[in-house]
């Protein structure tokens, strides 16, 4: 059987910064400060459920970190809205932020648009938790619009003028597409792809794989966005597609009649899992 492994597979930039930072809060305090994340980390279970083993705690609400009185609060690669930035602050907490700097810098940018009352209009799902943090840095005036209903259904007041980003995870042509459909409203729309450059590769690439392969693995979380989308685009390309977190949810006796098989992974896939999935595969048949 001829396997071929996607090279754009696994960690990102933003994920593997945020997973470092961790463990080396672990490493640094030694026990002196309990750590905590703002929600996971990464949406990895088998990276939570290793941390959590190494005492981090998850915690999910601002409820939960208005109760802390010390600790090490580390803000997930997904970013979180301003208020929590403010809580941390408020309380004397330790922050470490491991916010990815693609997210960083779309925060950043809606900031800046509503500050110049521009309506922001996010691109994604919202309930991502990227998306969510995004909304608590663009203020009232917002929209979240992830699916073709929605953008034709979408208004602007007279006279108002607009923003659009997106999540860094969206499916490039899909965020393309819902643009043009506003952009033929003819409001006064300024338009920023923010879906990061990792992405939009690891897209593209699952794509071609998938174009050529009998069948297709797409390796992570089941919480994972990116790895979500990832499956839909190799889905469209090979019917015979399977979703999996670990080597365990794989069946391999349904690839038995496959002679070629490719392999993708989501941006939150730690590379030995990719590997295990690779060997398993190269190796049974």
């Amino acid at each position: 059987m001829k396997v071929k492994v996607a090279k754009s597979a696994g960690f990102c930039f933003g994920v593997k910064r945020a997973v470092e930072q961790v463990y080396e809060q672990i490493e640094i305090n030694n026990g002196l400060k309990k750590i905590y994340t703002y929600g996971p980390i990464i949406h990895n279970e088998e990276v939570v459920n290793d941390l959590a083993e190494k005492g981090v705690t998850v915690i999910d609400s601002k409820e939960e970190l208005e109760q802390l009185s010390e600790g090490v609060i580390i803000i997930r690669s997904h970013g979180v809205e301003k208020e929590i930035y403010d809580i941390v602050e408020k309380k004397g907490l330790t922050l470490v932020d491991a916010t990815c700097p693609f997210v960083r810098k779309i925060h950043k940018i809606v900031e800046n648009e509503k500050n110049k009352n521009r309506h922001i209009i996010i691109i994604g799902n919202e309930n991502h938790p990227e998306v969510e943090g995004i909304k608590g840095w663009a203020g009232d005036d917002k929209s979240v619009i992830s699916t073709e209903e929605e953008a034709k259904e979408f208004t602007l007041p007279a006279g108002k003028s607009a923003c659009i980003v997106s999540q860094t995870t969206f499916n490039y042509n899909k965020f393309k597409y819902l643009v043009e459909i506003i952009s033929k409203k003819g409001y006064d729309i300024s338009v920023l792809d923010t879906i990061c450059n990792a992405t939009h590769e690891r897209q593209a690439e699952a794509k071609e794989i998938a174009k050529e392969v009998d069948a297709m693995i797409v390796i992570g979380g089941r919480h994972s966005s990116n790895t979500q989308k990832l499956y839909e685009i190799c889905r469209q390309e090979c019917n015979n597609t399977y979703y999996i977190q670990t080597l365990e949810d794989l069946d391999l006796s349904e690839l038995k009649e496959n002679s070629y098989v490719g392999i993708t992974a989501g941006a939150s896939t730690p590379n030995n899992i990719i590997e295990e999935v690779h060997t398993n595969v190269r190796t049974e048949f």
